[in-house]
């Protein structure tokens, strides 16, 4: 087993631009991935399994739900810090980020901004700890991009709601204990359910062979005439502007998640681009590798400021949905590319278990697609900028 000699990149000194809350929030976090993650998540991707061993001390490092306040069990803290705590998760692995993202931005934000005080008494402090796990019912079979078109409904059935459809690519759903599902009712009008493990009706079929999230556990969700009690339905906010809501929160940790992916490949590239001697010298002393070297921490910088400027946006309460979602295309095109580099650079060696380069290439060809993919992203921002929809 190899230590993980991970030493984080800040070429334009951004720890100047955090607090000494936010450092110690951050430097926890990297402490316990590399000593709870890195040392088994080779092993785990290579058997398409989920470490759930984990869970406990991800939500002991603020993992799941960091700035939903501490009187329903979170931490309290920034939009910041939560951007630090899933930058260092996914530094470890993107699957890992995955389950922390869906069980902080789509299941305990929505349970706390469209819930009611019933509702967030119940679950939020034990989806703090991880004692109840979650997951988020949005994308179908047949509509993804499009999630307005979804098909799953629920109808009044006077003491409870009747629930039928299905999703699919569901993080976290073959182990959660609860799901956020948005479903249409019969007027047509898109509603948010929590429905719980052993209801009736309610199955979740894992998804194998994936190729990539390879330690997330994915799944489906199947409602066949599932009797949803009335006190688990979300009051406080209907429409698709809810389901999207908490995938604005999601795409900004996704933002700062892929950073800790391309700083991974690139301090991976660099170490081994120093210790490999080809033509009696260190690769790192060729230009082509200085070339790929120096794009790398060009990029990873941008970046960085990118996310650091949304996060105080974020703290503001000033920052739009498009601006998130440039921050999401962006940081993961980038760190995409700086994959494929890295992996180049260690030849043969790049595509082992023995480094994490494959592996985050391989996460990164979802999470470039989940949450809005990189061309519907692109579409946001120039409806943005022209004030014209493309989508239809």
């Amino acid at each position: 087993m190899k230590p993980d000699l991970f030493q984080a990149p800040d070429y334009y000194n951004l720890d100047d631009l955090l607090t000494e809350e936010h450092k110690l929030v951050r430097d926890s976090a990297r402490a316990w991935v590399k000593r709870e993650v890195s040392p088994i998540i080779e092993d785990f991707a290579q058997r398409a399994e989920f470490p759930k061993q984990i869970i406990k001390g991800l939500g002991e490092i603020g993992g799941f739900g960091p700035y939903i306040p501490e009187e329903y069990g979170g931490a309290g803290l920034d939009q910041i810090s939560y951007g630090l705590i899933m930058q260092e998760i996914e530094r470890g692995d993107s699957g890992v980020r995955s389950t922390s993202s869906v069980q902080s931005s789509l299941v305990m934000y929505p349970i706390w901004k469209y819930g009611n005080e019933e509702q967030r008494q119940k679950y939020l402090p034990k989806l703090a700890t991880g004692e109840l796990m979650g997951c988020f019912g949005l994308t179908e079979p047949d509509h993804g991009s499009n999630p307005g078109g979804m098909t799953t409904n629920f109808k009044d059935n006077g003491d409870h709601y009747l629930l039928n459809g299905a999703k699919m690519w569901i993080s976290n759903a073959p182990f959660a204990d609860i799901a956020v599902v948005w479903a249409k009712n019969e007027e047509g009008r898109i509603h948010g359910l929590i429905v719980e493990r052993g209801m009736e009706g309610f199955t979740t079929p894992e998804t194998h062979n994936k190729w990539s999230l390879r330690a997330s556990s994915t799944g489906e969700l199947i409602f066949d005439n599932v009797k949803v009690p009335k006190e688990n339905l979300l009051p406080n906010k209907s429409g698709l502007g809810a389901p999207l809501g908490c995938l604005d929160s999601a795409r900004y940790g996704i933002a700062w998640g892929a950073i800790g992916a391309a700083m991974d490949c690139y301090d991976t590239a660099l170490r081994y681009a120093k210790e490999r001697i080809q033509f009696d010298k260190p690769i790192a002393g060729t230009q082509l590798q200085q070339k790929k070297l120096a794009e790398m921490i060009t990029e990873i910088t941008k970046a960085q400021l990118l996310t650091w400027r949304l996060g105080v946006l974020k703290n503001e309460g000033k920052a739009t949905t498009a601006q998130i979602s440039m921050a999401k295309r962006n940081n993961v095109e980038m760190a995409i590319q700086i994959a494929r580099d890295a992996r180049q650079m260690l030849g043969g060696m790049g595509i082992t278990g023995e480094y994490s380069i494959m592996r985050h290439m391989m996460n990164l060809e979802s999470v470039v697609t989940y949450e809005g993919t990189h061309d519907i992203h692109l579409l946001i921002t120039g409806m943005d900028i022209t004030g014209i929809s493309a989508f239809k």
